[in-house]
């Protein structure tokens, strides 16, 4: 059996109001683990094409001393 938007609405609207705080609380879990999963993959890629430009000497680096010098520098 299935349920349309508006009937689901209505049912929700019926429910005690710590319910439809528990009920809330899922349905936004629910929409962040999808959208963890989203970022984790963004990441995956971001972490992986860093690495890469690292290994293959495409990128510049800095050691601590140095970027620890510049903060104290700009503070």
């Amino acid at each position: 059996m299935t349920f349309s938007l508006i009937e689901i609405e209505q049912h929700a609207a019926q429910l005690a109001p710590n319910e439809r705080a528990k009920l809330a609380e899922f349905l936004l879990e629910s929409l962040q683990s999808q959208i963890d999963a989203d970022i984790i993959q963004v990441w995956d890629t971001e972490i992986s094409q860093r690495v890469s430009a690292y290994e293959n000497g495409e990128t510049a680096t800095f050691s601590a001393e140095v970027v620890f010098a510049e903060v104290r520098r700009n503070s």
